[in-house]
């Protein structure tokens, strides 16, 4: 139950109906709150949008860059402003290393590190209180399991009703020389595989076509020995993370399984094979963060590898998994990247034809080595160097959308566009759109369509269209939920 301000100052308990999620950042966040979501429609509560009224408020921040914190704290005023007399609960990595700031952004706000982020979902249980009449609870609570820079989002939700984001593992210990976040998450741990599979079955249950593993360093899965009160009970060794994929396809009926993303070392033989045993469940599309093309920058953030061997990496990749999309990461502007080596960088990136890129600009983290390095990077410099690069990733995207033209493709759909057109992903990640068929009335979000591509969308270069040739819809009796 939230309380409510009443008569003198006394706080009574008020019902809680309605709640808002403003969530940035990575697909962790993202896992994290959908998991709350998940916890509060069980609960009977309706989500709304982070623009109306809401009895309870969570807030999922990010600081993965100065950017990334000032939209943090600035979720925060705003939900106050929109909710004054919500209970407003604030989590996440800006929340680890800048709690002071949210405690003056909003004094009446709970705040819960990511050390104690295990016993959200209890406290936002006793917070909300039993379920309403409608409500559906289940015995076990769900377990808390889970962008490009350029676009951190603004702090509305962002719950998907066709994919779910599942967290397998959480937190780092490579201490790369930029990144704040084994500060802000700790040491590696991982899910155990029972809380794996059941977080998994929760989301086929709600209707979810495809599931997305995802984890801050999700390459050191090891089967929940990290974690506290390990028991092997599928394995007595550690399971790796190859060992969770093939463990999920043996034992749920998930349709369509991604990784959102995973260090290039980390690919390995064995979870090649896994993937390529398990097609066409699992997708062709990985996203491989690089960072940077030059080899002295790399060095000096701290990557476990060189530009030669992530090109290694990306040709094994491509080897073994037919068609597959490669996506990276690549920051630009790090200290002593001077022109020779953002020539040298452009060069390699332009050299691998990923499919996608995402940018970010170098921004300084307290308390990191990169800080204290010399040669920092002017911010207009940073600029020109980022409009460059998105420049290079937006003619990747379109190219790669191009190619397309003529194929066919299963489309998991997702979204209506004004024009009547719905549009959703192919299995390697493309967004395709698709003319609704006459014979079909309704929606299609969350059916899987068969799709020729005709051309390249005018509106749209990183956009492809064509003509729904056939439509797998939903599982029967399972209904997506409502937000």
């Amino acid at each position: 139950m939230s309380p409510a301000i009443g008569p003198a100052g006394v706080r009574t308990p008020r019902p809680v109906r309605t709640a808002a999620i403003a969530n940035l950042g990575c697909k962790v966040n993202q896992a994290e709150m959908e998991s709350a979501a998940r916890l509060l429609r069980e609960r009977g509560i309706a989500i709304v949008d982070g623009h109306e009224r809401a009895d309870l408020v969570l807030v999922n921040t990010c600081t993965v860059t100065s950017e990334a914190d000032a939209k943090s704290r600035h979720a925060v005023r705003r939900a106050r402003r929109t909710s004054p007399d919500a209970d407003i609960v604030v989590t996440g990595c800006s929340v680890q290393v800048g709690r002071e700031a949210f405690a003056a952004a909003d004094p009446s706000a709970r705040l819960v590190d990511n050390r104690s982020k295990d016993a959200l979902l209890a406290e936002i249980a006793e917070l909300v209180g039993p379920a309403f009449d409608g409500g559906r609870v289940e015995r076990a609570l769900p377990t808390l399991s889970g962008v490009e820079i350029e676009g951190i989002a603004d702090g509305r939700a962002s719950v998907e009703r066709t994919r779910a984001f599942v967290k397998v593992q959480d937190g780092c210990s490579f201490f790369c020389t930029y990144c704040i976040i084994p500060a802000a998450r700790g040491a590696e741990r991982s899910h155990s595989p029972e809380t794996v599979l059941g977080d998994v079955r929760r989301a086929l249950r709600a209707g979810h076509r495809e599931i997305v593993l995802t984890g801050i360093n999700i390459g050191t899965y090891d089967g929940g020995r990290s974690e506290r009160g390990f028991r092997g009970v599928h394995l007595n060794a550690a399971l790796t993370l190859a060992g969770l994929v093939r463990l999920i396809l043996a034992e749920t009926d998930v349709e369509r399984i991604r990784l959102s993303s995973i260090e290039p070392q980390h690919v390995d033989d064995e979870l090649l094979r896994a993937w390529s045993d398990g097609a066409p469940r699992t997708l062709p599309h990985v996203h491989l963060p690089l960072q940077s093309g030059d080899d002295g920058v790399l060095h000096r953030m701290g990557r476990r590898y060189l530009s030669g061997d992530y090109a290694a990496i990306v040709s094994r990749v491509r080897e073994a998994i037919p068609g597959v999309a490669v996506h990276a990461d690549a920051i630009v502007g790090f200290p002593s990247e001077d022109e020779a080596a953002w020539g040298r960088s452009m060069t390699f990136i332009r050299s691998l034809a990923l499919a996608g890129i995402h940018v970010f600009r170098y921004s300084p983290r307290p308390g990191t080595a990169a800080v204290r390095m010399r040669g920092q990077v002017d911010e207009p410099t940073k600029k020109r160097r980022s409009a460059e690069l998105l420049a290079v990733a937006a003619e990747s995207r379109a190219r790669w959308a191009a190619a397309h033209v003529g194929a066919e493709s299963d489309v998991l759909f997702e979204t209506q566009l004004d024009d009547g057109r719905w549009v959703g992903h192919a299995a390697d990640h493309t967004l395709v759109a698709a003319a609704e068929p006459a014979e079909h009335s309704g929606s299609l979000e969350n059916h899987i369509g068969r799709v020729r591509v005709d051309a390249v969308d005018p509106a749209s270069r990183d956009r492809v269209m064509g003509r729904l040739l056939s439509l797998s819809p939903r599982p029967a009796g399972v209904t997506v939920d409502a937000r």
